[in-house]
């Protein structure tokens, strides 16, 4: 029996979707408008878990250069209480990190009574883990200038600490995030998995484990976390 024609049209507009999804899947691998991020540790707990995996996004933050490190910043700039990604100011050779912004260019940050303030006004977070607290003195990394509060944010800068407040490493150590250093914006939760922190951190050998561990054991996958976005 002779299969129905299937009208030029259609395969035409079927071969353009493909090519698409094979064009859009390559450019996400090559980081051009997208990447793959893994969260290796508990500095943005509990928005982010350790071994989250995301996809960023970089349209309109930055563009990577096919083939190269190099990346241009964009026209979009992040909005307070967004989730950014980036490189670390004190070291861009160091893993990216992953904070949430609070302050934005020109704004007067202080830190006072486990909260922060934004132009004497009280930032309402209902995300974080643990009170807010400065930086202790002598913290601050080799080339950065220590925190003073009340801080100005500089132009092009932005104040941006993890939602774990008493452990994460951010702008109360080191000072501001240079717009030119902002990747993009988590946009989905792809994976999650409940494995050890050091299978995230780098060693190949430790995630292959990591995921070999989650084929024998479905539980270890956080299945109520699969596909969740990210606003």
């Amino acid at each position: 029996m002779k299969r129905a024609a299937v009208p030029i049209g259609q395969r035409v507009k079927s071969e353009i979707i493909a090519w698409f999804w094979v064009i859009l899947a390559f450019l996400l691998v090559n980081g051009a408008v997208g990447q793959a991020r893994v969260i290796p540790s508990g500095s943005m707990e509990n928005t982010l878990l350790i071994g989250d995996h995301l996809i960023m996004s970089r349209v309109g933050y930055d563009a990577g250069i096919p083939f190269t490190n190099m990346h241009v910043p964009l026209w979009r700039n992040p909005k307070r209480q967004q989730i950014i990604i980036f490189k670390p100011p004190y070291d861009p050779t160091r893993t990216d990190l992953i904070k949430r912004v609070v302050g934005l260019p020109g704004d007067q940050v202080d830190i006072r009574g486990g909260s922060v303030w934004i132009d004497g006004q009280r930032l309402v977070e209902s995300y974080t883990t643990g009170p807010t607290e400065p930086a202790w003195p002598g913290q601050t990394p080799p080339g950065s200038q220590e925190v003073h509060y009340p801080y100005r944010v500089p132009a092009n800068c932005y104040f941006a600490l993890g939602d774990n407040r008493g452990n994460s490493y951010d702008s109360r150590f080191w000072g501001c995030v240079p717009r030119s250093d902002i990747l993009g914006t988590p946009v989905m939760i792809y994976m999650s998995l409940d494995g050890p922190a050091k299978a995230w951190s780098g060693n190949i050998g430790d995630r292959l484990l990591a995921y070999g561990e989650a084929l024998l054991h479905p539980g270890r996958v956080r299945w109520n976390r699969l596909f969740e976005w990210f606003r």
